[in-house]
């Protein structure tokens, strides 16, 4: 962001004076009730997401113009309600992408070679796997996506295994008692981020059996991110495929 910022004041497409007023919202500004960092994307070269519960629309509506307008990359905005999405649209106009209530202004073009997979035990697991793939699409990471491969149909997972092998990163995504995390997590020797989610019966207790035997794994090196947190998975693997080339 500062280095564009020079580079412009440099070829004189803005003034100097207009350089030193976007300067004065970093590293942050407060914008009714937030304070947004637009120092994020300079300090680990990934935006400031925003997250949408808990939020009034008018709160959305003001975080996306400010990081629209001052903001430098995509703007990913998280777990909407019908209200925060007509009104940011509203706002700021049609998203670029939309997935699992999640929406993207400014969706970057592909711009890595890695190959992510994203993998659902079951078809309810989808919508994490969705918000998982958008945040990745943030990135500028087009991953695959493998849905309904659970261990209840182990020959389901087997059928695209070269595919899951041959990924460098791997999302895996499961409710229930969690375990295709550690089916993974064994065949392959890629970083493996697995999502527990919330789908199951009374013994899955909303996700929490799904978390404590993905962190259980027997599997070694799998890492486990919250309950349904597609987005914190997504988060993790553009870290790790980014690091080498910092």
């Amino acid at each position: 962001m500062l280095r564009a910022l020079l580079d412009d004041v440099r070829s004189g497409s803005i003034t100097p004076d207009d350089a030193v007023d976007r300067l004065r919202r970093l590293p942050f500004a407060d914008v009714d009730g937030a304070t947004v960092d637009h120092h994020r994307n300079l300090r680990q070269g990934m935006p400031e997401a925003i997250y949408g519960p808990g939020k009034s629309p008018a709160q959305c509506v003001a975080i996306v113009g400010e990081l629209l307008a001052n903001g430098a990359g995509s703007v990913l905005l998280t777990r909407t309600d019908n209200a925060q999405r007509a009104a940011c649209i509203e706002a700021h106009g049609v998203p670029d992408a939309e997935a699992s209530r999640s929406m993207v202004w400014r969706l970057p073009a592909v711009s890595s070679t890695a190959r992510i997979a994203v993998v659902t035990a079951g078809t309810s697991d989808i919508p994490i796997a969705d918000e998982a793939a958008l945040a990745l699409r943030a990135h500028g990471i087009d991953p695959s996506v493998v849905t309904d491969v659970g261990v209840a149909g182990l020959h389901r997972l087997l059928a695209r295994l070269d595919e899951l092998t041959d990924a460098d990163a791997i999302i895996v995504i499961a409710g229930m008692e969690g375990a295709l995390a550690s089916v993974i997590g064994g065949l392959t020797g890629a970083p493996v981020v697995a999502v527990p989610t919330s789908v199951g019966y009374g013994a899955g207790l909303d996700g929490v059996t799904a978390l404590l035997a993905m962190h259980a794994s027997c599997a070694s090196g799998v890492t486990v991110v919250g309950i349904d947190n597609g987005f914190g998975a997504a988060c993790a693997v553009a870290r790790i495929i980014a690091w080498p080339n910092r």
